[in-house]
């Protein structure tokens, strides 16, 4: 079943019920400030920090669902109603949602009265515009009121949900004409506040909740100054102070009327916090008075629909250049949708919040994730390189000298969150990873020269260069009874935790050790992670190269030597038969294993052993992939593990804990799905690559949205598995390394176009039945049209490839120094 479809012209996904099977998202915003909005208008927006600079209040796992957003309530003579149809939940005679890239616009219509609401945050810009289009599309004069609502938060998410003796008697506000401040806070200790603002004179006003409820009882669906079409002009002194404008409004028929909304937030330096004179306008209970001229530059910014057409036409420029870098057309449609707009677009949006906001993150417990970040980069990287050289050096100054590094920083501060602290084992890795996609994107060398000091020598002058040596060292001197690199605390899969052994309820996994393990330095010395030695060779060779290309032959050939080493290891201890095992646990007993009663086969050491040609001499390579097609295969992709965990095993943590089928426990972690999806590639079985491709991709799954019940545009973490009740439903959409992973996996390993050090290769592994697609890649300041040709129907195989009509040998195009350059490859 369907709740809506894509506009590929428009790059919209268009919603056409508001009652989606869960609500259907958008973010807003690609630099400082950033909104989260759902197809109803609920959500919330924060500065830079969901946690620490959070601005409009929000209430997680609420009932019912959504409750607490950006509204706006029309009193038609009597018949209230939303544009967004909720909270009201009046019917409406029409609704669409139109959820487009950075931007959402929402419009409701009835009694011949239509209301669409543009919500968008501008280029350059801290706060979110909402343009407010009412028609009367009826016979006769139409007399009518519209409230807005914006309830404030007070600024720190975390403190706002649970220190209520203090925070009842805090909140603040100013009004001043049709603008509406609140300042909770920043007479003393903060520099920052925030504004709801319209564009028009206003009838009235309510800053005080339960005044605009009318009552502690009364929610957002039955407020007492709406139905009443009467506002409290109300004036917040603590409890929970809120923004809503009151106006009156009279249209002929066929007339129209824009409002112009703009929820700002603002910073002052120190000895600019105040301004010297009260306006008379003013209406305050404080002595002092909140400078507010970067508020007034803001707001006239945007005040006409003349400059709000002008920043909506800038936002929609940036992502018509940012989409242009890399598009393609190829036989399926659902390919090229996912290729060319929402795999990108969500590249970015995890690029932006890593893992800290979203409707199932709450912006409270995470921060930005080391090997999250990491990841992130490798899809985006593309689009705006010089934000990901930023993000590199911001990643690279929360690690350790000896390689370790915290798991999570905030992004306000930049500072490594000590209350998770490190020891992930596979964390150091990615940063090789990451930075190798950067050189082979850029060319930009002079990286690895950067001054980036080290979390504990802070003052100390260190290059992103021996960041990368530290983090391959990293792994090379924490190594097990078996060779392989030691599991520590957890490695990527967070919810197998080695060295934990908890048996109390409320112990994080995540971060308690057993004591038995302290005296060893905080986690097991015999604890090994077969994951994390095949990452290691997979993501050594660009260590490696990188030392070659820098002329450093004696430590690339020990680097080498030790990659080599690993591989050895990985044959004699780590291969099962016909996979590879997942760990050995604190007892020194295989997981993932034929031996094992349960959970015989995983997924994630699987795609990294297979590209790296572990035991490709021996068949390892097939055999593996055969298996997983064999063990872990199901409708909806590719479980976790199997046979699902039916007992808690202490020895493995909290993967145990989850029901078969859910989450780490047999669910479909589409994150790693894209692993399998490479190595299949890799190994020239397109069409099994694209099999699994297709059974995880958004736009796929759009005819099932009622089973699947995220969003069919964008990538969710995890998909119910097949031991599951809910079979194929997806969880934790939006901010999941799945979307990079996956852009990797279909650009780069099916579609085959994949930077080098020394230019752009382009090696397809497609379905047979393809005849083909084109491309265009723009790459260090060229452009490449590439057209690839599969007469002879293989997945995988380049004959032939020429350059502006001349024969290049192999597949890799030379770097070009700028202009439009014509790629044809001929597979067979």
């Amino acid at each position: 079943m369907k709740f809506g479809f894509f506009d590929d012209a428009k790059k919209e996904y268009v919603i056409n019920s508001p009652k989606t099977p869960y609500p259907w998202i958008n973010y807003l915003g690609n630099q400082g400030f950033f909104s989260l909005i759902s197809n109803t208008a609920g959500g919330y927006c924060f500065y830079k920090d969901a946690r620490l600079r959070r601005i409009t209040r929000y209430r997680y796992n609420n009932v019912p669902i959504d409750m607490g957003g950006r509204y706006f309530y029309i009193n038609d003579n009597g018949t209230v109603w939303n544009p967004g149809w909720s909270p009201v939940k009046t019917e409406l005679d029409e609704y669409e949602c139109r959820h487009g890239m950075g931007y959402t616009v929402i419009t409701g219509k009835k009694n011949g009265l239509k209301a669409e609401v543009t919500f968008f945050v501008p280029q350059n810009y801290d706060g979110e515009v909402q343009q407010v289009v009412l028609t009367n599309d009826s016979k006769e004069a139409k007399s009518f009121s519209i409230f807005s609502i914006a309830e404030w938060c007070l600024w720190d998410a975390q403190d706002d949900c649970t220190n209520f003796q203090r925070n009842f008697s805090t909140g603040r506000v100013e009004i001043e004409d049709s603008t509406i401040y609140h300042v909770t806070e920043y007479r003393d200790r903060r520099n920052h506040y925030a504004f709801y603002t319209v564009n028009d004179t206003i009838d009235g006003y309510d800053t005080d909740r339960d005044s605009f409820l009318g009552s502690i009882y009364n929610g957002w669906d039955n407020p007492a100054t709406v139905k009443a079409d009467k506002p409290s002009n109300s004036f917040a002194d603590g409890w929970s102070p809120v923004a809503s404008h009151y106006k009156k409004v009279t249209l002929a028929p066929g007339e129209s009327k824009t409002l112009i909304y703009i929820l700002g937030y603002a910073e002052n330096p120190q000895d600019k916090k105040f301004a010297a004179e009260k306006p008379a306008n003013l209406l305050t209970r404080e002595t002092w008075v909140l400078n507010k001229e970067k508020a007034y530059a803001m707001i006239e910014k945007y005040n006409t629909p003349e400059k709000v057409a002008a920043g909506l036409a800038e936002l929609r420029e940036t992502w018509e250049n940012l989409l242009s870098i890399f598009n393609v057309n190829t036989p399926d449609d659902k390919v090229n949708r996912m290729v060319n707009i929402w795999n990108q677009y969500q590249c970015m949006v995890t690029f932006n919040l890593s893992r800290s906001a979203s409707y199932f993150e709450s912006g409270i417990g995470r921060g930005m994730g080391f090997r999250d970040s990491n990841q992130d980069i490798l899809g985006f990287v593309h689009q705006i390189p010089e934000r990901a050289r930023e993000r590199l050096i911001d990643i690279a100054s929360t690690q350790l000298s000896d390689g370790g590094c915290y798991h999570q920083y905030q992004p306000l501060t930049k500072k490594g969150n000590a209350d998770i602290g490190g020891d992930f084992s596979d964390d150091p890795l990615w940063m090789i990873l990451s930075v190798a996609a950067y050189i082979k994107e850029t060319g930009d060398w002079g990286i690895l020269d950067a001054n980036v000091p080290f979390d504990d020598d802070p003052n100390g002058k260190h290059t992103m260069l021996e960041h990368l040596n530290v983090s391959f060292y990293h792994i090379v001197n924490n190594l097990g009874p078996h060779g392989l690199p030691l599991a520590m605390r957890a490695d990527w899969n967070d919810c197998i935790n080695l060295s934990c052994f908890s048996d109390t309820p409320g112990e994080s996994f995540q971060t308690y050790t057993n004591p038995k393990f302290k005296a060893e330095g905080g986690y097991s010395k015999i604890a090994e992670s077969a994951f994390v030695a095949a990452l290691f060779t997979y993501t050594g060779p660009a260590y490696v190269g990188i030392l070659q290309h820098l002329g450093k032959a004696d430590e690339a050939a020990k680097a080498q030597a030790e990659i080599d080493k690993m591989k050895k290891n990985v044959m004699e201890s780590a291969f099962d038969g016909d996979w590879f095992i997942r760990a050995y646990d604190a007892n020194g007993e295989k997981m993932g294993s034929k031996e094992c009663e349960e959970g015989k086969i995983f997924i994630e050491p699987q795609g990294f052993a297979v590209m790296s040609e572990i035991g490709k001499d021996q068949g390892a390579d097939i055999k593996t992939l055969n298996s997983i097609d064999k063990y872990l295969n199901c409708e909806f992709g590719l479980v976790l593990n199997n046979p699902a965990f039916t007992k808690y095993y202490i020895q493995y943590g909290e993967i145990s804990t989850y029901p078969g089928g859910y989450k780490e426990n047999a669910g479909i972690f589409t994150h790693n799905n894209a692993w399998i999806i490479c190595a299949e590639a890799y190994a020239g079985r397109g069409d099994k690559a694209f099999e699994y491709y297709s059974k995880i991709a958004p736009a796929f799954t759009e005819e099932t949205s009622d089973i699947h019940k995220t969003e069919p545009y964008v990538y969710g973490q995890m998909i119910g598995g097949k031991d599951a009740k809910n079979f194929g439903q997806g969880k934790n959409s939006w901010l999941t390394g799945t979307a990079a992973w996956n852009m990797v996996a279909i650009s780069q390993y099916i579609l085959g176009v994949q930077p080098v050090f020394d230019g752009l290769k382009v090696d397809p592994s497609i379905p047979h039945e393809w005849d083909g697609f084109t491309a265009v890649r723009k790459f260090r300041g060229a452009t490449f049209n590439i057209t690839v040709k599969n007469p002879e129907h293989v997945c995988k195989g380049v004959k032939t490839m020429t350059v502006d009509g001349k024969a290049v040998e192999g597949c890799v195009i030379p770097v070009c120094e700028g202009g439009i350059h014509e790629v044809e490859i001929v597979m067979g």
